[in-house]
């Protein structure tokens, strides 16, 4: 494997064998949805979640069997676990003694690396490690995968594979995924973030918030196609919008001036940094029993 993300086209799952999401919430839910749109049998999909009213709800909106977590395990071929960091040694522990020996375990966990996955589990294992992302409720997600010690390109294949259903898909080394969660883990936040501020700017010029919405979206979602469909530098696309002492360049001034590129950049290192702490509380011993662990987020 090089250092460098290696792009991976979007392509069709291949529904071979039974998998288990362990925690079907917002990304379980997608991951979910995703592999169904792109046809997979819901025979072949058992899931967990750990309040009733959402099994029922899950049960009767996609078809699926609602399991326990050690259920779910002992029947899968791939293993997916969605949970916080903080919840992911209990999780472990619960499933370590029932998985089959050449199962494929893959973590959505944040800053959870594979070497303590591996560790929890029966010598062997294969782990994958994922930093997906929220646009993957709409088929546009951005996922990074990286392999743990275990693992070979026949499983990245299969992760590839499921993950594609729901957007697009890079092998990275996995030292790079603090970097990963850093960009595109936390990314949607930054730009919803900005569409806030341009909406919000729009109103106190004096549009209607509808109107403002509407141009708003609409602008970023065509600079983003551009952007990807002409393949060009960011700073090529920008410069021609820039005309000299024009509008645009007037804004950029300002923009510059209140030094909103080194904003992002040390916004970007404390969610980078953030994503260091959270993997080093994952790593932590446990408390003993009735102390309680408290939430690192």
């Amino acid at each position: 494997m090089t250092d460098s993300p290696v792009p991976v086209p979007l392509g069709q799952p291949a529904p071979h064998a039974r998998l288990a999401i362990l925690g079907a919430g917002v990304m379980g839910e997608t991951v979910l949805s995703g592999l169904l749109r792109a046809g997979w049998n819901p025979d072949d999909i058992v899931a967990t979640d750990r309040r009733p009213e959402r099994e029922v709800e899950l049960r009767h909106t996609y078809g699926i069997r609602m399991l326990s977590n050690a259920e779910a395990a002992a029947e899968a071929d791939t293993v997916i676990l969605v949970v916080k960091p903080q919840d992911m040694r209990d999780l472990l522990t619960e499933i370590s003694s029932v998985i089959k020996p050449d199962v494929l375990v893959v973590s959505l966990a944040a800053g959870v690396d594979t070497a303590l996955i591996e560790s929890q589990l029966p010598d062997g294992t294969a782990v994958v490690r994922v930093m997906p992302n929220t646009p993957a409720q709409v088929d546009e997600g951005m996922a990074a995968i990286s392999p743990g010690s275990h693992s070979d390109p026949g499983h990245l294949q299969h992760v590839t594979e499921i993950l594609s259903a729901t957007g697009r898909v890079v092998t990275v080394p996995e030292r790079y995924q603090d970097a990963v969660t850093a960009i595109s883990g936390s990314g949607p936040a930054y730009l919803f973030y900005v569409v806030e501020a341009m909406i919000e700017a729009g109103v106190h010029l004096g549009l209607p918030r509808d109107t403002a919405t509407e141009l708003v979206v609409q602008t970023m979602l065509g600079s983003a196609k551009l952007l990807r469909e002409t393949g060009e530098h960011p700073t090529v696309l920008r410069e021609r919008v820039t005309s000299p002492g024009g509008t645009t360049a007037a804004a950029i001034r300002q923009l510059e001036d209140r030094a909103v590129r080194a904003a992002f950049m040390t916004a970007m290192e404390a969610a980078r940094d953030r994503s260091r702490d959270l993997a080093a509380a994952a790593r932590a011993t446990p408390r003993p029993a009735g102390e309680g662990t408290g939430s690192p987020t």
